[in-house]
């Protein structure tokens, strides 16, 4: 096959592509933001057009499956490696990319089907794990029921050591730097017998390179402090443990790719509701009439709005009512979990004999209806 025959084969099917793009969901259209729209801005869609879409506040018929287009929309647009792709190879090459396939990264899509079957160019654009890394870091994030029930934007600033603008001046060469902090030297352990020994070596920064002291490009030293701006999407319905991971963020070092971030949610506890996943339990008392006669009982749920629970007959004590979709958001943004009250009865600590013979009269009268 002729190298022009490729190209053409590669043209064809970038066109192939481009016309089932055309075709697939548009994510950008979803949001109502133009294909240069920032971070800030799809965000700021998100968040609008969410509310207004949201089935518990909208009624209207196809709500449901317009909020599931946002959630969907944003969770690619936010993601800067799944943007990526799906601004090049569009949603097929999306989906190819979430599944583990061709795809991936975000590079040419065509680059590893000549590549590994013609051997021209291209190769996947992935993370090479097997470069080393500076220590990842595990930061706890404390919220309270309500932030977790409602979704919230948090703005930080995290510092951070980042290398040297000019660091790479400072570079020199050292065929015996095995890699970052390591050398090996040649040993003599007896005559005619020489050993190679790894030894540490803080001026090795990667293999064949070593740091130069004392190097005017970088006088504070290899690296520098440095703040950057954060912004943790917390959305509705998260749990505890959950982690929200910013890739390759953390400190810089020559001869090292930086570290992930990843803020662990924690829950802090709620002083009236627990909960287990989507569901939420409550345990309330009510008194011994309420049980016996029914009744309505206010609430005040944990971002503070209000609704009733109505039990009709008797209630009996440690009684567990379950009231549908009063629980936690789910995460995929498909309805809601369930409440569940515990209900315990509080008994009068006495009685005169005149309430004893009431309520005995009551309840042993056959032709009553309770």
């Amino acid at each position: 096959m002729t190298f022009s025959t490729v190209n053409y084969m590669r043209t064809l099917l970038q066109l192939c592509a481009l016309i089932a793009f055309s075709s697939a969901a548009d994510f950008y259209k979803t949001l109502g933001l133009s294909r240069r729209a920032t971070h800030k801005e799809i965000k700021k869609a998100y968040r609008s057009m969410s509310l207004q879409w949201h089935p518990d506040k909208n009624k209207s018929e196809g709500a449901a499956e317009k909020f599931s287009e946002i959630a969907r929309a944003y969770e690619v647009l936010s993601d800067e490696t799944k943007k990526e792709v799906y601004d090049q190879q569009g949603e097929d090459g999306l989906k190819r990319h979430e599944e583990g396939g061709m795809g991936g990264g975000g590079g040419d899509p065509f680059g590893d089907m000549f590549s590994d079957h013609f051997g021209f160019g291209g190769g996947r654009n992935r993370r090479d794990d097997s470069e080393p890394r500076t220590d990842s870091l595990q930061i706890p994030l404390r919220l309270d029921l309500k932030q977790l029930y409602n979704g919230v934007m948090l703005d930080l600033q995290y510092v951070r050591d980042v290398l040297c603008q000019n660091w790479e001046e400072c570079v020199r060469k050292d065929q015996g730097c095995s890699g970052p902090g390591v050398k090996v030297v040649r040993q003599q352990i007896a005559p005619g017998f020489v050993q190679q020994v790894e030894t540490n070596a803080p001026q090795c920064v990667s293999r064949g390179k070593a740091w130069r002291s004392n190097c005017k490009a970088c006088p504070h030293g290899k690296t520098q402090t440095e703040k950057i701006n954060l912004t943790i999407d917390v959305t509705k319905g998260m749990r505890p443990e959950e982690r929200i991971t910013f890739e390759g963020v953390t400190d810089e070092k020559p001869g090292f790719l930086a570290g992930d971030l990843h803020f662990i949610i924690k829950e802090i506890e709620h002083k009236d509701y627990h909960r287990s996943a989507d569901e939420l339990y409550l345990t309330t008392e009510i008194p011994l009439v309420d049980a016996l006669t029914g009744f309505s009982l206010d609430l005040t749920h944990v971002d503070g709005h209000k609704f009733s629970v109505d039990v009709d007959g008797v209630t009996e004590c440690d009684h567990v009512m379950r009231v549908p979709g009063k629980g936690m958001p789910r995460r995929n943004g498909r309805g809601m979990g369930d409440l569940y009250i515990t209900f315990e009865v509080d008994f009068p600590d006495t009685l005169t004999k005149t309430q004893r013979d009431g309520i005995r009269s009551i309840l042993n009268s056959p032709n009553d209806e309770l």
